[in-house]
């Protein structure tokens, strides 16, 4: 569970980065939960989109794949949303306690 400290930091660093996946019509599929998982074991820090034909609403996309992932979900904003899920092998972000 990340602290109210850290998810501030994740907001700031996610200002400048790109959204990589959509989830659209399909909604959240195996594939999807495949893909963002490869991400955040890659990158940690991960931007998403709801297009407007995807079954489900942001907020509800993000908790879904949070919980597909073991992420934590550190904003969701109109139609985006980013999460965050640290490499315990590999950190990228260091992130205070």
């Amino acid at each position: 569970m990340l602290t109210s400290k850290q998810r501030a930091k994740l907001r700031g660093l996610a200002n400048s980065i790109e959204t990589i996946f959509q989830v659209g019509k399909g909604g959240i599929s195996d594939t999807l939960v495949k893909q963002v998982d490869d991400a955040l074991l890659a990158r940690e820090l991960i931007k998403l989109r709801v297009l407007e034909t995807a079954p489900e609403s942001a907020r509800e996309a993000a908790d879904q794949l949070a919980q597909a992932t073991n992420a934590d979900v550190v904003q969701v904003i109109g139609t985006r949303f980013v999460l965050y899920r640290r490499n315990q092998e590999k950190p990228v972000i260091t992130l205070e306690k």
